[in-house]
């Protein structure tokens, strides 16, 4: 039996999760999500990472574009844009009766990680899925435009602004959800997913106390590359990286996660900044392929990189 821990984001985050649970028992994976994108939009709490995770191991998203569901129409969506209401954030019909239910269940006093794995259970999941916490934690992206909420700069904005900085709004205050601290301490393996390291990481560990936690438990850490050829996989994070002054590569996202992973999973297209990855971080870097293309490479990727984390080759 090997537990594992993984700090999630959206979509790389699910794709690596739905090879996961296919290598290791789901009822043994504990999935951490960022909450930082979450967003009240037309009365409604929209948790989008949260809902990328459980529609994508569901086998419900929607495989065009890696979010959303499968089969959707925008009726709804159409129709309010007609009434002159707030149109700007994709919420497709069928979507909607996700946001529906926790915004009704969030209303009644539940906390956000009962609700989701509420929805979790009744998505059919084993694995156990939940917000980083059920405080109100909000990213808030400084640019040259000022400053804005992830999903004003992300979608209504459609992040052509120069980010100067981030801060993550009631980070202060915010509390671990129930089980996070168990889950990365009691797990075997810990894996920082090949999620933006800025939008999705940052914001789970400006939770207080979570980074340190992680930190000294390093040498079960294993972070995944989602720079593959000075490239980002999907998302703004190449962008993010040299806006913010770090080096646009593997190489710039393992200088940020240095003190927190042990293992650095790294794909074959970057072969050549291993030895200086090894060198200036300390890290054990593994070699493997690392885009996401079918099943079979998840599952791959999946169990390349328990094998690195356990020290198993």
């Amino acid at each position: 039996m090997t537990r594992v821990a993984v700090l999630a984001g959206g979509v790389g985050a699910a794709r690596f999760l739905d090879g996961l649970v296919r290598v290791v028992p789901p009822a043994d994976v504990t999935a951490i999500v960022n909450v930082g994108d979450d967003i009240e939009w037309a009365g409604l709490h929209i948790s989008p990472d949260l809902d990328t995770v459980m529609y994508t191991l569901a086998d419900m998203v929607n495989p065009e574009t890696g979010w959303g569901l499968r089969g959707e129409s925008r009726r709804t969506l159409d129709r309010l844009s007609e009434l002159g209401g707030p149109d700007w954030f994709m919420i497709g019909d069928l979507d909607l009766a996700t946001h529906l239910f926790r915004t009704h269940w969030l209303g009644q006093g539940n906390p956000l990680s009962t609700v989701t794995r509420d929805l979790v259970k009744r998505a059919g999941l084993e694995l156990f899925i939940t917000p980083v916490t059920d405080d109100r934690l909000r990213t808030m992206v400084d640019t040259d435009a000022g400053e804005f909420s992830f999903q004003d700069y992300f979608v209504r904005r459609r992040a052509v602004d120069r980010v100067h900085s981030l801060r993550f709004d009631g980070a202060e205050t915010a509390r671990p959800a129930p089980y996070v601290v168990e889950a990365l301490n009691e797990s075997d393996v810990i894996v920082i997913a090949p999620s933006n390291p800025f939008l999705s990481i940052d914001p789970l560990l400006s939770v207080p106390g979570l980074r340190e936690l992680v930190a000294s438990n390093r040498s079960k850490v294993a972070a995944v590359s989602p720079i593959i050829g000075g490239e980002a996989v999907k998302g703004p994070a190449a962008d993010i990286l040299q806006s913010m002054g770090h080096d646009v590569s593997a190489l710039g996202v393992a200088r940020l996660y240095e003190d927190l992973a042990e293992v650095f999973v790294l794909d074959e297209t970057d072969a050549a900044l291993a030895s200086t990855i090894e060198s200036e971080t300390g890290m054990r870097v593994h070699i493997m392929p690392t885009l996401m293309t079918d099943v079979e490479a998840k599952m791959a990727l999946a169990a390349g990189t328990l094998k690195a984390a356990l020290h198993d080759g």
